[in-house]
């Protein structure tokens, strides 16, 4: 029985996943269209140089189309995509001979409060009048994330942007939960210290 290309569009992203582990090229062709701008916008939060956020984004999503079928539980999708983006960014900074910035995780002392950056992030679907404001805004918020030493900034991208638990990111990140929390705490610190000008 031949699938039409609406009812790929239609398809859950596990049920994507297990077709394209068995072969069905139409459906991972539609995985990785639905996934393409996800991992754009992860490496553009992650790393201002826009050749590398194209040459990043296609190598992740070949990877994706290469190893599909180890990925042993579906449901794990976007934790094992997500792992991809962590590993390529940290070969990133290896190859362009920078290490990792290493960081105390004792030093927090700002409010934790419920600081959300998904609220501040604009929406497409904005009037013309205040595309200018939302660009401005979604630049700021951009050079403020990527300031943040490497491993706040991809704790805080995987939960805010890319919708991961803390085991999840523990997992992408080979670190502990506790480190996680700590991490994602400290970069919403951060963050409020370099938008409070802005909101």
């Amino acid at each position: 029985m031949s699938v039409s290309k609406l009812q790929y569009k239609k398809m859950s992203l596990e049920e994507l996943v297990v077709l394209s582990q068995q072969n069905d090229l139409k459906a991972l062709e539609e995985l990785i269209k639905r996934e393409q701008k996800n991992v754009f916008a992860a490496f553009s939060y992650l790393t201002d140089k826009r050749e590398n956020i194209s040459d990043l984004t296609q190598e992740t999503l070949m990877r994706v189309a290469k190893n599909i079928h180890n990925l042993k539980n579906p449901k794990n999708f976007k934790s094992w995509l997500n792992t991809i983006i962590t590993n390529l960014f940290y070969d990133e900074l290896r190859k362009s001979s920078r290490k990792p910035d290493t960081i105390s995780i004792e030093d927090t002392d700002c409010d934790e409060g419920g600081f959300d950056i998904l609220s501040l992030i604009p929406d497409k679907k904005c009037k013309p009048h205040e595309k200018c404001v939302s660009n401005e805004l979604e630049k700021i918020i951009k050079d403020t994330i990527r300031g943040l030493p490497e491993q706040f900034r991809i704790a805080i991208i995987l939960r805010e942007l890319q919708g991961l638990s803390y085991e999840e990111i523990a997992d992408a990140t080979h670190s502990s939960i506790g480190t996680v929390k700590s991490r994602i705490a400290r970069a919403r610190c951060k963050l409020q210290e370099g938008l409070r000008p802005y909101i």
